[in-house]
């Protein structure tokens, strides 16, 4: 049986920033979506990062620095809570959707370390497999299409309804049926068995990575230098 007939889980976080490194989880969600799109069951969590929320970031998903502190969970039991949970999805084999996994599941991981909790590549083994990422999946599926390749985007191109863009419920589900209508789509990735499909994205990734990385050497930085690895960036110290 094909990875688009079956259930999926898909996890989507909303953070203070861009920067894997140094920004904190402000929501996370982790959605159980059946093979005809429905919600089997959710969870959701509401942090204080114990940092600021820049304006900038509040704007994009809405919650303040003071509603964080009002009404967010501390930041360390929380993270424990859903690396739990991940890395039972993950051991269990049921696919786990993450848009642009390498940011998400990279700043996870370094959120883990922050609080002293153990990392989700420690838990399952030699790192996350049976991950899909609809970000590495339509670029390695459908190279030369033109135009953005946002969540948005894509539910766009692949006709999947996001009724609440940048909430982290809404995005986690609004990816998982874009991934399975992707692979509906495209028999190359929708035929190949999730082990496959795993390391072929670990692939594609890399060869995505060096694409953008050419690019930018040859257009505006000599030199730009951007990440490989996927779904999580090794921590270097």
């Amino acid at each position: 049986m094909s990875w688009i007939s079956g259930r999926m889980v898909a996890f989507d976080l909303e953070t203070t920033g861009t920067d894997i490194e140094s920004d904190r989880i402000v929501t996370a969600a982790v959605v159980a979506v059946e093979p005809d799109g429905g919600i089997a069951r959710q969870r959701t969590w509401l942090l204080d990062p114990g940092v600021p929320i820049p304006a900038q970031a509040s704007a994009i998903h809405g919650i303040s620095t003071d509603q964080a502190r009002a009404q967010g969970r501390p930041a360390a039991p929380a993270i424990e809570e859903i690396t739990g949970i991940l890395a039972g999805v993950l051991r269990s084999g049921t696919p786990l959707v993450v848009m642009n996994a390498r940011y998400d599941l990279s700043l996870l991981d370094r959120e883990c370390r922050r609080h002293a909790v153990v990392p989700l590549v420690e838990r399952v083994g030699g790192g996350p497999a049976a991950v899909i990422d609809p970000l590495v999946l339509d670029k390695h599926a459908d190279r030369y299409r033109k135009g953005r390749r946002t969540l948005q985007a894509l539910c766009e191109h692949y006709g999947v309804t996001l009724d609440d863009a940048h909430d982290a419920a809404a995005d986690a589900l609004a990816a998982a049926r874009a991934a399975r209508r992707m692979g509906v789509e495209h028999a190359a990735v929708g035929s190949v068995a999730l082990a496959d499909l795993h390391e072929l994205q670990v692939r594609a990734a890399a060869e995505q990575a060096a694409s953008l990385q050419s690019y930018l050497r040859r257009t505006s930085d000599p030199e730009a230098i951007v990440e490989r690895a996927w779904p999580v960036v090794p921590y270097r110290g």
